[in-house]
């Protein structure tokens, strides 16, 4: 590996990206992820930032029961962020399809089934807190490679 290469995996190992993409939700969710960047939470402090382009991303964040139109345009879009990544499914929704899961409905069922998923964080909706720590929780080992190829 480069001298040029080992600089970037250093920065990149210091700073968490997140991009969030909303896949049929209520909002409640997204509300809660809009109140991480706020000063309250700040999630700045901790190193992670937010992106709304997935190729500057290393976490996916996902918000949303799991519908039609996003079976083709969420694996796309999980392809577009550069390795190594993790998804972290954010409510009760993508992480099972909550209430709206039955037969009748339009939704279906849980994200994992499309893109993999490192982290649920459960709750309608979980608190900042909760999603500020499965953040903190995954981004180790998004980096573990930097970590070893740093000494």
């Amino acid at each position: 590996m480069s001298l040029l290469q080992d600089a970037k995996n250093w920065v990149r190992s210091r700073s968490i990206h997140v991009a969030y993409v909303d896949v049929g939700s209520c909002n409640g969710c997204d509300i809660e992820i809009l109140a991480c960047l706020a000063p309250r939470y700040d999630i700045e402090q901790y190193g992670i930032y937010v992106h709304n382009n997935p190729r500057e991303a290393d976490i996916l964040l996902v918000v949303g029961a799991m519908t039609p139109p996003w079976v083709e345009r969420l694996p796309a879009l999980w392809a577009k962020i550069p390795a190594p990544k993790a998804a972290i499914a954010i409510g009760n929704c993508p992480v099972s399809g909550c209430v709206y899961n039955r037969r009748e409905t339009y939704i279906l069922g849980p994200v994992a089934k499309y893109i993999p998923i490192a982290a649920e964080v459960p709750g309608c909706p979980p608190r900042p807190t909760e999603i500020l720590s499965a953040v903190l929780a995954v981004a180790p080992t998004v980096f573990r490679d930097y970590e070893v190829n740093r000494s």
